[in-house]
Order: structure tokens, then C-alpha cells, then sequence
């Protein structure tokens, strides 16, 4: 990264650390993390957007069941000088809630039905948070929360069936010794 570079991207950091308060970790030479306060976070997002990092490649949650509190995680990337940043914040998990940024990224719209889906999060100002995306018809607990029980949810959902192998079918099947039992095909 060129020093003009380099310089741009540490005068909005040092500017974001003013204005939000955020903690940065440098993740690598283009990656940094900043971490905001609830109420600090989407005026950062705007602030970055303003500032070119225009591009939100997704918002993502992370379940964090001993600190009982998911991370949101927006990654924002800049086109022109290929620097990310990852904007953090931390919500409540026992009322997941936050504010949607669907205004500021129609796509985050999708983002934002996706982190409802899995881990339960609601995004204020999206209607259309509480609309299936990937799980219709689900009853349960969201799948991505690190309180789901996989395997109880499969043996409630899909009872143990039992399987009877028939290996000399099989080993038939694949020598092509089976005949075929709907009749001659070519005649």
C-alpha cells in the first residue's frame, strides 16, 4: 500500500476514534476492526460510506453464550484501495435487537433476514426480517445460536430408521450385472 494510502486509512481511523470513540485492532496490513458502542455504530457505518468504503460484503453475528451477547460484524470494503473494515458491536442475547442499515445498503435487507433467521436477531425498520428466507416452516430455536441442539432436533424431526445393507445388490448394480427390470430397452 502506497504511503498516501496508508495515510488516508490512518486519518479515518484516527478520525473514527475521535468521533465514535471506537477501539481499532489492526487485523492485517488492509484489515482493521473497529469496535463502536450500539448507539455510535450507524452513524460510523454512515461516516465510512461517506469516507468510500461503500461496499458492505456482509453483515454477520456471532453467538457468544458465556458473555450472553451476539457481535454483529459489518465488513465494509473500499474499491479504490482494496483496505476492509470489520465494524463491531455487541447487542444483548437475551432481546436481540438492533437497527436495520437497509436504508444506507439495500442488499443489508437480506443480510439482516439471514442474521434473524439463524440466530434470532431483530432489525428494527425491516418488515421483512420476520419473512422466511433459507427455513420455512421452522419451529425450533435459531440454528446458529450455540444453544441449539443439533442432534436433538434431528432425532425429534427425523426418527432413527433403520437400514438394512444389501451389499450383493449393490455390487450388482455397479458390474452391471443387474438386468433391467422394466424390460428390453431397445426393442
Amino acid at each position: 500500500m502506497t504511503n498516501s494510502m496508508n495515510n488516508n486509512v490512518a486519518e479515518i481511523l484516527e478520525k473514527a476514534k475521535k468521533l465514535f470513540y471506537v477501539r481499532v485492532e489492526d487485523i492485517a496490513e488492509r484489515q482493521h476492526k473497529l469496535i463502536a458502542e450500539n448507539d455510535k455504530t450507524i452513524p460510523l457505518l454512515a461516516f465510512l460510506k461517506e469516507s468510500g468504503y461503500s461496499h458492505l460484503s456482509i453483515l454477520t453475528c456471532i453467538d457468544w453464550i458465556e458473555e450472553k451477547r451476539f457481535e454483529l460484524v459489518y465488513i465494509l470494503f473500499n474499491w479504490s484501495n482494496g483496505v476492509t473494515f470489520l465494524v463491531s458491536t455487541f447487542i444483548d442475547r437475551d432481546k436481540p435487537v438492533f437497527y436495520t442499515v437497509k436504508d444506507m445498503w439495500p442488499t443489508a435487507e437480506y443480510y439482516e433476514r439471514d442474521v434473524h433467521e439463524f440466530f434470532g436477531v431483530e432489525f428494527e425498520g425491516n418488515e421483512r426480517c420476520r419473512l422466511p428466507l433459507f427455513l420455512e416452516l421452522w419451529n425450533d430455536l435459531p440454528p446458529l445460536r450455540k444453544d441449539f441442539d443439533p442432534l436433538k432436533f434431528s432425532k425429534e424431526h427425523f426418527p432413527d430408521r433403520k437400514y438394512e445393507k444389501d451389499a450383493i445388490h449393490e455390487a450388482k448394480i455397479i458390474r452391471a450385472d443387474l438386468e433391467d427390470t422394466r424390460g428390453d430397452i431397445n426393442g
